[in-house]
């Protein structure tokens, strides 16, 4: 028993250890955090290139929800309500996606091509008008032989239609609205011509510089210059234009003298007639909205005058301007110097 013992413990013990490979297999883990990574740079460069294509409004909005996610309003430049209210807390913080299916500048661009399309061809459509006129007034019996004290060019307002006194030739008595004859049955053409127009008209009654002496107080040029602008009109309206395309009548005054070197130059005293384009439209009807509160009541501000001189017109009294109504709305409000309708 002894030597069987003996011969047990002198036997030795072999552990077997399995060598690994250089190639062993490690595991997907650096799988799963390479893709973490990729993930992260996309989404920190989608957010590069979104916040350089977004405008200022939409930068605003995403700068309020990081300030203010809460339903409580913000103060900031432009908070986006949600379910929650304003703030960052809503159901849609920021529109994010519209900067990228309408990049700032791209519609922009389209819009501003359109407008200049549009403006050009308004343009040339004012230009065959003036053609038309021009031939209209050749072959007139009434116009033709007062073509010289007619007047025609094109503003920034549209075609304009200047009918201007000569020294042998004037178109009102002195100091008086009252229409000579033949300023009449010019008018009355015009009437009939401009009618046939989609566009709007605007008129303006100007003098020259000589002071009124009529005698009656507190009677000038500019009153004088109003009545005759709407003189003008009735004679506009009984020729066949119609009510509704009137825009504007305006006296004027002295303020936008024609001849500036010489203030009492016969080609002073005038009517204008102008054919507003879509844009001067705009602005006439821009200018009538929006109004002035003053000592408690409505004030219209002073209207754009068809010379387009906005300072004359800002030293031009508001009473001797006026907006006709429509043919079967409201009289149209006038100032006190004006001359009622008809």
């Amino acid at each position: 028993m002894a030597s069987e013992k003996q011969q047990q413990q002198q036997q030795p013990i072999i552990v077997v250890r399995k060598k690994k490979g250089g190639s062993a297999h490690h595991g997907g883990a650096w799988k799963v955090a390479y893709a973490d990574f990729v993930t992260a740079m996309m989404a920190f460069f989608m957010v590069m290139w979104l916040t350089a294509t977004m405008t200022p409004e939409q930068l605003g909005g995403v700068a309020d929800y990081f300030k203010n996610p809460s339903a409580v309003a913000s103060r900031g430049s432009a908070t986006v309500e949600g379910k929650m209210g304003p703030g960052g807390a809503g159901d849609a913080p920021i529109k994010v996606f519209d900067a990228v299916k309408n990049p700032p500048g791209a519609g922009s661009v389209d819009l501003k091509a359109d407008a200049k399309a549009a403006e050009e061809k308004e343009r040339k459509r004012l230009e065959e008008l003036k053609k038309l006129l021009e031939e209209a007034i050749a072959k007139s019996l009434a116009m033709a032989p007062f073509k010289d004290q007619l007047l025609i060019d094109l503003t920034p307002e549209g075609l304009r239609v200047q009918i201007v006194d000569a020294q042998n030739r004037p178109m009102f008595d002195l100091g008086s609205p009252e229409l000579k004859p033949h300023t009449r049955a010019i008018l009355f053409e015009l009437g009939r011509f401009f009618n046939q127009v989609d566009n709007r008209i605007a008129i303006s009654g100007h003098t020259d510089t000589t002071p009124y002496a009529g005698g009656i107080t507190g009677y000038s040029n500019w009153e004088l210059s109003a009545e005759r602008a709407n003189a003008a009109r009735r004679a506009l309206v009984r020729g066949g234009l119609a009510e509704e395309k009137l825009s504007r009548i305006v006296g004027l005054s002295s303020s936008v003298l024609f001849d500036q070197v010489d203030s009492r130059n016969p080609i002073n005293r005038r009517i204008s007639i102008v054919v507003l384009n879509p844009a001067a439209e705009r602005s006439a009807e821009a200018s009538d909205r929006a109004r002035v509160v003053g000592d408690g009541r409505a004030v219209d501000p002073p209207p754009l005058p068809p010379s387009g001189d906005a300072a004359a017109l800002a030293r031009a009294p508001a009473a001797v301007s006026a907006r006709p109504a429509a043919a079967n709305g409201p009289a149209a409000e006038a100032g006190a110097a004006l001359a009622s309708p008809q």
